[in-house]
């Protein structure tokens, strides 16, 4: 027998149990010993057979559930179908295995009906050496210079990218990080990559910049320090917002941004209710009226600046334009987690003062209007090449159907943004898809389960495998290839399936 036709031995075979079986799942092509795993650890020799050692996911939504994924199977219990009738069960490919070496049909193509639309799902875990993951870390702090180096175990994995409304990007990943450098960067770009689609916490160092820990849905830590609110909006925005609630309780507000600083009786909200001239002067770059940009350099400071101390960005008062004795100071922060209170004395200077009560709430109110720092990760890839062979036999007809929004894609069940142009190329937020949803290959790439949804009639004339539909009750009783066991879980919230609307315009008219 030879080797090509050894690989491809139906899995019903018979084989000495010592014998080491060839995994065929990645290209990789480990040889397994009984009891064993491959070097994926996601795949194992169990009685001489290959086997997917993480069950295959079932969703089901169900609004008793709460959104919240509740296993209730396990392998060798028997499954009378009775929570099923009363849901909508979705086949993801979490667990389902891959169409490597590409010759072959997804490992589960299911068929239901739902609400009179007669769909098919396409199940398949992509392998993906094109893909990335897209970090947004909400702060203001500077954690490193744009297009700066980001590390993970000293190995470059990506770089700083543009910042936005208070949060800070990071792109990670990709193929010339994968397999385009070193062995050691390549492994250290898929771990990384691995644990943030996992929501596991990452360490990352910035060229030039901070420390940041990175977990999916929790608050980022940078250089040791957990972030705790984004910014309520710009300096400018701020003084926008809460012009009134400072209006008659202090004679000036100046509220401390790095991209804008914004001073109240400049500014346009302050002049509409009729804020007197107060003669300050804002040692920065004036931009429009009570808006000022480049105060001071990025940092761990006062609205994301390196001022520690605000009256650093004060030049001197003048007494023609409305300084005066006693002229009170309200300056603070963009998050409202630092203030101060200032009243000028004789020479026109701010001293400090204790913080007066009339002021506190309006302090507590940005705080209030602010919303908790979090991180969130999006893992992007290019669903290109083979994997679509797996869907159709003409595989161009895929990309076609998904751009024409006749077929919806789907990553463990959740919803993907699909990015416009050419090809599949789909982003979608790890905390949407079920726990440990991903997985790994040490060619490097990371898995990742992608669905695609489509009514029956357009799938058999995009040249689909008719003949390769099954039921869900087929797929729970006989499982698939690798004998996968099985799992049903509760859909996590907020993940609508199908998107029956979408798909009924979909069809013919």
């Amino acid at each position: 027998m030879n080797e090509l036709s050894e690989r491809f031995e139906p899995i019903d075979a018979p084989r000495p149990s010592a014998e080491k079986i060839r995994c065929d799942a990645c290209p990789v092509m480990c040889y397994i010993a009984e009891g064993r795993t491959g070097a994926c650890d996601r795949y194992g020799n169990r009685a001489g057979h290959i086997v997917r050692l993480d069950p295959v996911t079932i969703l089901h939504h169900a609004e008793e559930v709460g959104g919240k994924a509740i296993p209730f199977m396990v392998e060798g219990e028997d499954w009378d179908g009775g929570l099923l009738q009363g849901a909508r069960p979705f086949v993801t490919a979490i667990g389902a295995g891959t169409t490597y070496p590409d010759y072959k049909p997804a490992p589960f193509i299911v068929g239901q009906e739902v609400e009179g639309v007669d769909l098919v799902t396409v199940v398949t875990e992509g392998i993906f050496s094109y893909c990335g993951v897209k970090v947004k870390i909400d702060t203001d702090r500077h954690i490193g210079p744009e297009t700066a180096i980001v590390r993970a175990k000293g190995e470059a994995i990506g770089h700083v990218t543009t910042a936005e409304y208070g949060s800070q990007m990071l792109s990670l990943g990709g193929v010339h990080h994968l397999t385009g450098g070193s062995k050691a960067e390549g492994r250290a770009t898929c771990e990384a990559m691995l644990d943030l689609c996992n929501r596991k916490p990452v360490e990352l160092t910035i060229d030039g910049g901070a420390t940041v820990i990175v977990e999916a849905g929790k608050a980022p830590v940078i250089d040791g320090t957990p972030e705790h609110r984004m910014r309520v909006g710009c300096g400018s925005a701020t003084i926008g917002m809460f012009a009134t609630q400072w209006r008659g309780l202090v004679d000036e507000v100046v509220v401390v941004d790095d991209h804008i600083t914004g001073v109240v009786s400049e500014h346009q909200a302050g002049k509409v209710l009729g804020w007197e001239d107060t003669g300050i002067k804002i040692v920065g770059r004036r931009s429009t009226p009570g808006r000022y940009f480049k105060v001071s350099e990025p940092g761990l400071g006062w609205g994301g600046t390196t001022i520690t101390d605000p009256l650093q960005i004060l030049g001197d008062w003048n007494p023609k334009k409305g300084a005066r004795t006693g002229l009170s100071l309200l300056m603070v922060s963009t998050t409202g987690e630092q203030f101060a209170y200032f009243e000028l004395d004789e020479d026109l200077k701010p001293v400090g003062k204790p913080f007066p009560d009339r002021l506190r709430k309006s302090v507590e109110l940005i705080e209030d209007n602010c919303e908790p720092a979090l991180c969130t990760v999006l893992f992007m890839a290019g669903a290109g090449g083979s994997l679509r062979a797996g869907v159709t036999e003409n595989p161009v007809n895929l990309t076609r159907s998904v751009q024409g929004l006749k077929t919806y894609v789907t990553c463990g069940g959740a919803p993907v943004y699909v990015w416009p142009g050419g090809g599949i190329t789909i982003m979608v937020d790890v905390m949407r898809t079920p726990e440990n949803a991903f997985g790994s290959v040490p060619t490097p790439a990371l898995v990742a389960p992608i669905e695609f949804t489509l009514r029956r009639d357009d799938y058999l004339r995009l040249g689909g495998y008719g003949d390769e539909i099954r039921t869900v009750a087929d797929v729970l009783e006989t499982g698939g290839e690798y004998r996968s066991p099985r799992q049903v879980s509760g859909a996590p919230a907020g993940n609508p399936w199908p998107p029956l609307a979408q798909l009924r315009r979909a069809g013919p008219r």
